[in-house]
Parts: C-alpha cells; sequence; structure tokens
C-alpha cells in the first residue's frame, strides 16, 4: 500500500511553496511521521549533490534534511538549469541528458518524462509513510496543462489532494485562490482540498470573514493562516522570472531573505565589521555559497554589479554561474574585471567558486557551453580550464588551512592548476582563491580561519564568532518552519489530508479549465 501524499501548490511563483513543504515535513517527522519530499520538476540554478553524485535541487536537499533523511535523485527527479531566456539542460535522475529549448521541452519532451517522475513517487510512497510533493508556479497554467507533470498531472496520476498556498501579502489572495481552483477542469478541481495563506501580517480575527466566504464560494477549507516572520525561508531556487536589466539586483534581494541572513542580530565579535561584495554575474548559480559568510556576527554580505561597489570591499566573492564566458564579457562590459585584476596585484583578497574561479584563470576552451572555443580569463591565477562534456558530480572531503573542510562539485570546466600555493581543488595567489568547492564555506573552522586571513589582508579589526555553528543555524531554521506549521494550521485536518486524500463531494467551480 502506497504511503499518504499531499501536494503543496501555489497560486504563484514565490508564493512560499518550498517554506510550507519543509514545514509540514519538519512537523511530521517530529511527530514520528518517516516523511520524504519530492518535486518532480525543479527549474534553477542553485542544485546540490547527494551523496551517489547525482544533482538536484537545494531546496529539495533542504527539504529532505527537514525530513532527517539523505536527499537523493528520487525527490528532484527532473531538473532544469536555465542557459538563458529560451532553454535548459535538462538533469534526468541527477544527470545531464541534454540541452532543450522551451518549445522543445514543453512541446513533447516533458510529457514523455511522466512515467518516470511516477515512478520515482511511487517508490518513495512505498518506502516513507508520507510524502510531500511541491508544485511549481501555479497549476493553473492553462498554456502548458496538457503536459504538465509536476502540479495538477502528478496529483491526477498518483491521486493525492493539493493544498494551494497563496501570499496575502502581495495582496489579491481571495482572487488567486478562487481563480485558481476556477481554472481547473473537474477532474482537477475534485483534489484541490483547500487552501493556506502565507505571510499574513495583523489580526486573525479581520481575516476570518473572508475566509468564510472564500468557504462559501468554493466549499473548501483553509487549512491555516501562516503569520509573516522575518528570514523564514529555505535555499532559494532563482530569479529567473525577473527581467534581465533588473536580475544582477533582484538576485540579490533574493539571495538575502533566508533565515540565516536576516535572524542574525549578534554584534561582531571584534572591533570592525568585514565587508563582503559578491559579483552579480549572469546565470548566477549557488549563490547560497555565501549565505554561511553572512551568518557570522560581523559579516556584511552585498550584491554588486557596479565595479565601484567593490572599493570598500573587504573580500570580492565572484560565485558560480552556468555560463562562464558569458560572464567573462559581463564583467569585462562592466568595467569589474579591471577592478578584479587591480585588487589582486594590491594583494586584496578575491574569492572564485566554481565558474567564479575558472573566470580568475589565463585562458578557457569551451566548446560545450558557450561553444566559443579559447577566451582569455582574467589571468590572475595560473589556471588553463578546459570544458568537458562529463560534468563533475562529487562531493569531496579535505583540509586547507589546517581545517577539514567539505564541498561538493558541479561543473564541465576542468581545471588544470600551473602554479600558484594548493587550495582545495584549485589555488591561491597571494589574496586571490580559486576553487570548484561550492559549500566549503559552510565547515565552521575552515570558514573562521579563512575569514581570519581576510581580516589580516585587508587590515581588519575583525574577529569571527568562535561559536556559530551553520548547521544548527539551518536546523533552527527548519524548526521555525515546523512550528510555523504547528501552531498556525489546522494539523489534524492536514494529517486527514495526507492519509486519507481530498474530501469527497468537493463542488466545482465554473468555468473550469478552456476546452
Amino acid at each position: 500500500m502506497n504511503g499518504g501524499g499531499l501536494l503543496v501548490a501555489g497560486t504563484t511563483s514565490d508564493a512560499g511553496k518550498s517554506v510550507v513543504t519543509a514545514g509540514i515535513c519538519r512537523w511530521l517527522v517530529r511527530q514520528g511521521v518517516k516523511v520524504a519530499p519530492f518535486k518532480a520538476q525543479n527549474m534553477s540554478l542553485n542544485s546540490f549533490v547527494t551523496r551517489e553524485g547525482a544533482e538536484i535541487g537545494r531546496a529539495q536537499a533542504m527539504q529532505a534534511q527537514a525530513c532527517r533523511v539523505e536527499p537523493t535523485a528520487l525527490m528532484n527527479p527532473v531538473l532544469l538549469k536555465p542557459g538563458g531566456e529560451q532553454s535548459s539542460q535538462v538533469v534526468l535522475l541527477g544527470k545531464p541528458v541534454g540541452e532543450l529549448s522551451a518549445r522543445g521541452y514543453h512541446g513533447g519532451r516533458q510529457q514523455k518524462l511522466l512515467g518516470t517522475v511516477l515512478d520515482c513517487l511511487a517508490e518513495l510512497r512505498g518506502t516513507y509513510d508520507a510524502v510531500i510533493c511541491e508544485g511549481a508556479g501555479s497549476p493553473a497554467e492553462i498554456n502548458l496543462r496538457r503536459t504538465d507533470i509536476v502540479n495538477m498531472g502528478i496529483a491526477r496520476n498518483a491521486r493525492i489532494p493539493v493544498l494551494v498556498v497563496g501570499d496575502i501579502d502581495r495582496g489579491g489572495v481571495f482572487a488567486s485562490f478562487f481563480g485558481t481552483v476556477a481554472l481547473l477542469s473537474p477532474e482537477d478541481q475534485a483534489l484541490v482540498a483547500g487552501f493556506l495563506v502565507n505571510k499574513f501580517r495583523g489580526d486573525v480575527s479581520l481575516l476570518e470573514p473572508g475566509l468564510d466566504m472564500l468557504h462559501g464560494l468554493t466549499g473548501r477549507h483553509t487549512y491555516g493562516v501562516l503569520p509573516f516572520r522575518h528570514g523564514l525561508g529555505i535555499d532559494e531556487e532563482d530569479g529567473m522570472g525577473v527581467p534581465p536589466r533588473e536580475r544582477s539586483r533582484a538576485w540579490g534581494r533574493v539571495s538575502l531573505r533566508g533565515t540565516v541572513r536576516e535572524s542574525n542580530t549578534a554584534p561582531p565579535v571584534g572591533a570592525d565589521v568585514l565587508r563582503v561584495a559578491v559579483c552579480a554575474i549572469p546565470l548566477m548559480s549557488n549563490f547560497t555559497d555565501v549565505d554561511a559568510l553572512a551568518a557570522e556576527p560581523g559579516v556584511v554580505v552585498r550584491f554588486v554589479d557596479r565595479p565601484e561597489e567593490l572599493a570598500d570591499a573587504d573580500l570580492v566573492v565572484i560565485p558560480g554561474t552556468r555560463g562562464t564566458v558569458r560572464a567573462l564579457e559581463w564583467l569585462r562590459e562592466r568595467g569589474l574585471a579591471d577592478a578584479l585584476r587591480r585588487r589582486a596585484a594590491e594583494g586584496r583578497p578575491v574569492l572564485g567558486i566554481c565558474g567564479g574561479f575558472q573566470v580568475l584563470g589565463e585562458h578557457i576552451e569551451d566548446e560545450v557551453e558557450s561553444r566559443r572555443g579559447q577566451v582569455a580569463g582574467l589571468g590572475v591565477l595560473p589556471v588553463r580550464v578546459r570544458f568537458a562534456r562529463e560534468k563533475t558530480l562529487t562531493r569531496p572531503v579535505g583540509e586547507a588551512l589546517g581545517e577539514r573542510v567539505e564541498g561538493y562539485e558541479i561543473h564541465h570546466g576542468v581545471a588544470e592548476v600551473t602554479g600558484g600555493e594548493a587550495f582545495l581543488d584549485g589555488c591561491r595567489v597571494g589574496q586571490t582563491w580559486g576553487t570548484h568547492w561550492h559549500g566549503s564555506l559552510e565547515s565552521d573552522g575552515f570558514r573562521r580561519a579563512f575569514l581570519r586571513e581576510v581580516a589580516a589582508a585587508a587590515g581588519r579589526r575583525f574577529v569571527p564568532a568562535p561559536d556559530t555553528s551553520f548547521a544548527a543555524l539551518r536546523e533552527e531554521q527548519l524548526d521555525r518552519l515546523g512550528d510555523l506549521i504547528e501552531q498556525h494550521a489546522d494539523t489534524d485536518a492536514l494529517w486527514r489530508l495526507i492519509e486519507s486524500g481530498a474530501p469527497q463531494g468537493l463542488p466545482f467551480i465554473p468555468p473550469g479549465a478552456p476546452a
């Protein structure tokens, strides 16, 4: 017999599906329920490598942590990694299988993957007491319903109930709830059990008349009203929905919303703060690498896209990217390339991670990602990069600055290091550092040692806090999400939904889906 299930859908992208899914997972596991997360298809440049060497979305990895289980490829069988506005790399069961345009994917390939994602979901339901699924975007995207494999397509085929989350902080939540249901077919509507209000501010009693009217209009209950809380988030997906001219700024806002970045109010330990500037390069990936820096008391992290914004930075980070050659061009166009070279020559700290490490090298030979052939790098590090068709997906463990370091690698570029001082899998020249290892700064001892080096080079009287545990902060974050569900949702009704499915006899709300 399959375990219980629930699909957490949303009225819009960024309505809070990932957070609610993680919160429900943490609430369930604290009740002794063996639970797993699932997202059939995820579009994100923020990814993670499982222990078996599979690439999945970081949100699903964090949801697995909420469940206190090891993440696997089953939890996110399809990952789309945008390479621009029109195409994405398709990662199937943790491995890249090709590059497709949006038209090519939605025109046929997506529907062919339905069997695979249903098999993954069935395997999880056969192993766990409950599987909490996360949808994508809105279930009422009527232009995409025919080939949908992540919202109602999953719910219909797996016969699992749907909870629709709406972000009331954006306004229009009642219309969004009603309209979402009213644009679904009768068969889809029969699985939409009710609603969950997210990010409510104020007196709930003022909202209750509206919830009663919504029930009268739809015949569906609201399963909870979650209050607005600063810093309630898990690892973000990305900002691909933001217009290109605004994207670098928006990515900074997106990245800086998580608990680790907002809830830390401890004063600096030393006399000075440390200022970190992160270059908001195009197709930025795994920008969560800097979360561990922002978790440190006295470290101020901001995203930048102009050379003058590097002037007062004690450390500049060039993060990963899905477009290394494009990022190089962008750095040159913005004048940031020259500013970075000057910093390196002056002995001012620069850290390049993955694609950011590659751009610091002498040259890049790319016939895979951009197909631009040989392109000159910034020439700051003695490194030559050649792009291989096979993607490196590993979970390395090593030592640097006398401390143990764990990380994960996701890259096509193969680096040949010809000089400098060894640093993880990369190198260091003066105060310029480069590595392919994502997540290395989450190793507390190494992060503190690295920040001490940066502070000394920058001439700052900054002292890392001796007791900051990034893993503990993440656990605290997930517990806060579980508390939110336990305290503000109808958990008895939620469990009945997970265990028994959508209530029978839910009314049809016209007009329904277009023919």
